[in-house]
């Protein structure tokens, strides 16, 4: 019999943590070891099962990080920058040594923080989970490659109200691979706000444009236009549990990697 892979979730009573709880019910080689929640959390002490509408199987939502990255073999996180950064300074005294990470909103210095501190294991990071937006920000770097910098690139991204960090962390992505394309730095062309009335939109600029509202899991737009004609790439997000699938099948490839930083092109071979 195969031995089965521990897996525990930190942000586990969240939106993607519920979601993640439930893509593992569909995985035979996984197991749920670990549920790690926040300190302010309301739901400390309950079933985590339960909290994700499952059937609840006795593994209660807990704090305690030294002890859960003792009871898993991979932590996939949907958290805060604080708490991933944080579980990566335990992970070296701990029994897990993978993490599957797609918490966004790092800072310039937590940014720095993250990859000092990723040496020695096995993580694979994306702000984004889905195939198919993985795919979408490899299209946007063939175009932006190929089409020369008189075509202007604006990123549109609308997400459920409750969404914290704009632009998204998949935004984000989508205009790293626009820069790339381009093989210019991102922080040197972004324009994050279009409040100005008496500014034109400046030549090689990366826009930036966020809506927030309801309970939109995730719609993102990339258009890149000239003065003739206009190219528009598009990627809808129906279900929530695409990025979860998304984050599981990383567990799963990343279990059998050597240490090192990996993301989902590493699992879809774009080699871009």
């Amino acid at each position: 019999m195969t031995k089965k892979i521990d897996i525990g979730i930190l942000g586990a009573d969240g939106r993607m943590g519920q979601a993640v709880m439930r893509a593992l019910e569909t995985d035979s080689q996984l197991r749920l070891t670990v549920a790690i929640t926040s300190y302010d959390s309301p739901n400390i002490g309950k079933d985590a099962h339960k909290i994700a509408n499952l059937k609840p199987v006795g593994l209660m939502l807990s704090t305690n990080i030294n002890e859960g990255l003792n009871l898993c073999d991979i932590l996939i996180d949907f958290s805060r920058p604080e708490a991933t950064l944080n579980v990566l300074s335990l992970m070296k005294q701990s029994r897990c040594n993978t993490l599957i990470t797609g918490t966004t909103g790092y800072s310039k210095k937590q940014e720095k923080e993250f990859q000092d501190s990723v040496k020695g294991h096995t993580v694979l990071q994306s702000g984004n989970f889905s195939p198919g937006i993985n795919m979408l920000q490899a299209l946007v770097k063939i175009a932006s490659e190929k089409l020369n910098d008189k075509w202007d690139i604006e990123i549109l991204e609308m997400h459920h109200k409750s969404k914290k960090d704009a632009p998204s962390g998949t935004a984000l992505m989508l205009g790293q691979a626009a820069a790339d394309g381009r093989k210019v730095k991102l922080e040197e062309k972004i324009s994050t706000s279009r409040a100005s009335h008496s500014k034109a939109r400046k030549e090689e600029e990366i826009g930036f444009a966020v809506l927030r509202g309801g309970g939109v899991i995730g719609q993102h737009e990339v258009r890149i236009a000239s003065d003739q004609e206009m190219i528009t790439l598009r990627h809808d997000a129906f279900d929530r549990d695409v990025f979860a699938k998304g984050a599981v099948n990383a567990a799963i490839w990343a279990h059998r990697q050597e240490p090192g930083i990996y993301s989902m092109k590493d699992i879809l071979n774009i080699n871009l």
